[in-house]
């Protein structure tokens, strides 16, 4: 993994680059969501200042140049005791069950020796949503952006700063799963937490980079990361063994928590207030976000996904996202709520650490180094074809003229402005000749 300053020290990246695979196309860098991405000297670079990890070039990159780092199993062996942190979108990637017992036993079957659903942590935090909400309103900045998906905190940090205060102050259910597995286990074995791994089951690379760089607080609850695609055929496996026997049940999640695999479980579960909104896919995020700057929705709560059909349609993911909803909805028809009381003391679960503004997206050191190169900016952005092609390796001419005013592109890389230049070059060279009466000599 690559790591940086970005949104705190040592921010560790899970999407990576393969320059030997590497053919120098744009595809990557048209879908970049902050314009994270160049092509130079034929071939992608990142830059990691505006990476937030949200899979868009994975997923466009036909050359499988880009690719999400993640654990494999090996790293079971680095720990005494591991309890696996299955997703609610886990349980939609298998066909035919009604429930996800069966996948939970195959967990264990893997190699791990424990499992805490993520969902069961789920519905904590929708109770503490729900408690914050209620106590707190009048006196929150509205709408509140929901903060399960790292990548929205992370895009709010570089384009919508003045979203930021929107942003919901709670740690995620991976966060909160890995603490409460962590206690369990170590009640349970009498181990010392630092020889229990947690270990989390990723449909996504954000996901990755959020549980070794998390949002919002300085403790690290989880210890690594493997692809649901890895593990998928494993699990696939053993639930074929199982077949019908079936083992003594295990903690389960409700249907509220179940719900937090698709686009719209969170919001939908809150009671205290109907005026929520829900929206998949970084382009809507996007268009979401613009409009919330411009406060043009009169909403209590937002609940955004990075990914279409939300974390179902994750880059690591197997099922179609679509396909996988359909079989959310059914396991929650099939799966009362859970009516045990859950600690929804939400104090307790509120960040520990605030998320500040990224400055990457700045064009200098000093408002007034900034202001120099803004005049510049919009100078050059007026002198450019406005054609967005990518030639140049950025992914539109605003961008390409930041790079220039930034040192980082020269201004001759735009190849539409190289080819006036020198058409121009050759009708100066020409009237010279011709000046001399050679003009006919240089034609031939």
């Amino acid at each position: 993994m690559s790591d940086n300053k970005n949104g705190g020290k040592n921010f560790l990246h899970s999407v990576t680059l393969d320059l030997d695979k590497c053919k120098g196309c744009i595809n990557c860098i048209k879908r970049c969501p902050t314009e994270a991405i160049r092509v130079r000297d034929g071939k992608a670079s990142i830059i990691s200042e505006l990476c937030i990890d949200c899979g868009q070039c994975i997923r466009v990159c036909q050359n499988k140049a880009k690719k999400a780092n993640y654990d494999d199993f090996s790293v079971l062996n680095n720990y005494e005791y591991t309890v696996a942190l299955p997703p609610p979108s886990l349980y939609a990637q298998f066909n035919n069950i009604e429930d996800q017992k069966i996948v939970l036993d195959a967990l264990k079957a893997v190699g791990f020796d424990d499992v805490f659903e993520v969902a069961v942590a789920a519905e904590i935090i929708t109770a503490a949503t729900e408690r914050y909400l209620i106590r707190n309103k009048g006196r929150l900045k509205y709408p509140v952006i929901s903060t399960a998906c790292p990548v929205v905190p992370r895009l709010i940090s570089v384009r919508y700063p003045d979203l930021l205060d929107n942003l919901l102050p709670l740690i995620t259910p991976v966060e909160l799963a890995g603490k409460m597995a962590r206690i369990r286990a170590s009640e349970k074995t009498g181990l010392p937490p630092e020889k229990i791994g947690c270990i989390f089951l990723t449909p996504c690379p954000a996901k990755v980079s959020a549980i070794h760089s998390p949002i919002g607080t300085e403790y690290k609850h989880v210890d690594a990361a493997i692809a649901i695609n890895e593990v998928y055929p494993l699990l696939l496996k053993e639930m074929k063994k199982l077949g019908a026997e079936m083992p003594e049940r295990q903690q389960l999640a409700g249907s509220v928590g179940l719900g937090w695999g698709i686009i719209g479980g969170e919001s939908t579960s809150l009671k205290s207030t109907d005026k929520h909104l829900a929206a998949d896919g970084i382009d809507n995020v996007i268009m979401v976000l613009e409009d919330l700057e411009n406060h043009r929705y009169g909403l209590e709560f937002v609940e955004l996904n990075a990914c279409s059909g939300g974390c179902v349609g994750g880059v690591l993911q197997v099922e179609n996202p679509y396909i996988a909803r359909a079989k959310v909805n059914k396991m929650k028809s099939n799966i009362k709520e859970n009516d045990e009381p859950l600690d929804d003391d939400y104090v307790k679960l509120m960040w520990d650490k605030e998320l500040n503004y990224n400055p990457a997206m700045e064009l200098g050191d000093t408002m007034q180094e900034s202001f120099e190169r803004f005049t510049r900016l919009q100078n050059l952005i007026e002198s450019l074809p406005g054609l967005d092609c990518g030639s140049c390796g950025a992914p539109t001419c605003a961008a390409f003229a930041e790079d220039v005013v930034k040192g980082n592109s020269e201004i001759m890389d735009c190849v539409v402005l190289l080819r006036r230049e020198t058409e121009e070059m050759y009708k100066r060279m020409e009237s010279s000749f011709d000046s001399v009466g050679l003009a006919n000599r240089f034609e031939e």
